[in-house]
């Protein structure tokens, strides 16, 4: 008996080094309580599609990594950067905690021959055996075009743009049979963050360069194959929910004087959605806390946090929204830095609270990142099938509904 204030102290620092280490802090986190006001949305079928994708999530740097020269099994790539292959578990944990659905990022290139881009049969074949989990547990799921952005691939200048545009009719000709038959739970996405990589505008557009207008409008003619291609491979393809982007998924290019939606075919209406992704604020959600400028910190009840999301949300919702266009914030998140769990929560819920009074739906990128100083954005173990960040998921879910 005399020594049980020992054990007792013995077992507080291993439940508080057990904390640490998994980037959680002693307090208590508080979900916030928020309430925003919900603007008007046009009484489409395709913004009540988009209200009942709910919250998403991402698999990140799974079927989307590229370029690991260290793999001899092209199906290894799977692993190759998170280190587990895809289980379905993951999935029905998802479900569980109350997420609708999953966006499921695809690289290809590493994975066709030829001059005509032939995919490899066992990578399709893997893809749609993951994407069939997922549909399993009724989630809605999102595929697409990720790494793709290389000069042999997809690059979107005029330069390139014959080729882009002969890359992006090969996969799609090749993928959308392959989901011919499936329902609505399945969406298309043409390309992932298509912008001029290498270059001084590769991520921030300058209206003083001439490429910048170039690459905008280079990307609406792919965006334009994109849709001719799955519409025309007939089925539900005809009339399946297809998500484009603008130059980098970025609000800034989405907001561009030449950026435009698609033109639908055969007299289908009220299919397309936008693709935006937004890791805003930049210096607390994206920024590396060791470059100057970066902060930790984000409180649900300070104003001028809340307005930062605010304002990016309203310019979309300003220009899209009287166009009848959809939006799906297919990426989002913020990083851990130290531990900041109660600001990364507030955030979270600010954000989407925020994204679902102005009829978006988000995603949360999850690399499997959960510790180092890297870009951890890692919230759901896929090794365990449980949450890291349980308080994460339950703003994600709530302020989504």
């Amino acid at each position: 008996m005399k020594n049980k204030p020992i054990v007792l102290m013995l077992l507080a620092v291993m439940l508080l080094t057990s904390m640490v280490a998994a980037g959680l802090s002693e307090e208590e986190i508080m979900l916030p309580e928020l309430t925003f006001a919900k603007k008007d949305l046009p009484d489409l079928d395709s913004f009540r599609f988009v209200e009942e994708l709910g919250v998403g999530w991402n698999l990140g740097n799974t079927f989307d990594a590229s370029n690991a020269h260290h793999v001899k099994d092209e199906l290894d790539y799977e692993s190759a950067w998170v280190g587990v292959k895809t289980d379905a578990r993951v999935f029905k944990a998802l479900k569980d905690a109350g997420f609708k659905a999953v966006r499921i990022p695809i690289s290809w290139h590493n994975h066709v021959s030829g001059d005509d881009f032939r995919i490899s049969e066992r990578w399709l074949n893997r893809v749609k055996e993951v994407v069939d989990m997922a549909l399993a547990e009724s989630l809605f799921v999102i595929i697409n075009t990720h790494h793709d952005i290389e000069k042999d691939y997809l690059y979107p200048d005029k330069a390139h743009l014959d080729n882009s545009k002969r890359y992006l009719t090969a996969i799609w000709e090749q993928v959308a049979p392959v989901f011919v038959e499936y329902d609505e739970h399945l969406i298309m996405e043409s390309m992932n963050e298509p912008r001029l990589t290498g270059t001084p505008i590769e991520w921030n557009l300058d209206p003083n360069d001439p490429r910048s207008a170039e690459a905008v409008q280079c990307i609406n003619e792919l965006n334009q194959v994109f849709v001719d291609i799955v519409r025309g491979t007939g089925g539900n393809n005809t009339s399946r929910y297809l998500l484009v982007p603008g130059y980098a998924a970025s609000v800034q290019g989405c907001l561009h004087d030449d950026f435009l939606m698609p033109a639908d075919t055969g007299g289908v209406n009220d299919r397309l959605l936008l693709s935006v992704h937004a890791y805003t604020p930049y210096d607390f959600a994206l920024q590396s806390p060791k470059e100057k400028g970066s902060r930790d910190n984000f409180k649900a009840d300070n104003p001028f946090d809340v307005e930062e999301i605010a304002k990016f949300m309203n310019q979309l919702y300003d220009k899209f929204t009287p166009q009848n266009v959809p939006i799906v914030i297919g990426e989002f998140g913020c990083r851990d830095k130290g531990g900041n769990l109660q600001s990364r929560v507030d955030f979270t819920a600010v954000y989407v609270a925020l994204a679902r009074a102005r009829g978006f739906s988000c995603f949360w990128w999850d690399n499997h990142a959960f510790s180092g100083d890297g870009e951890v954005f890692g919230i759901l173990d896929r090794k365990t099938f449980a949450f890291t960040y349980p308080d994460i998921a339950q703003a994600l879910v709530q302020y989504s509904r």
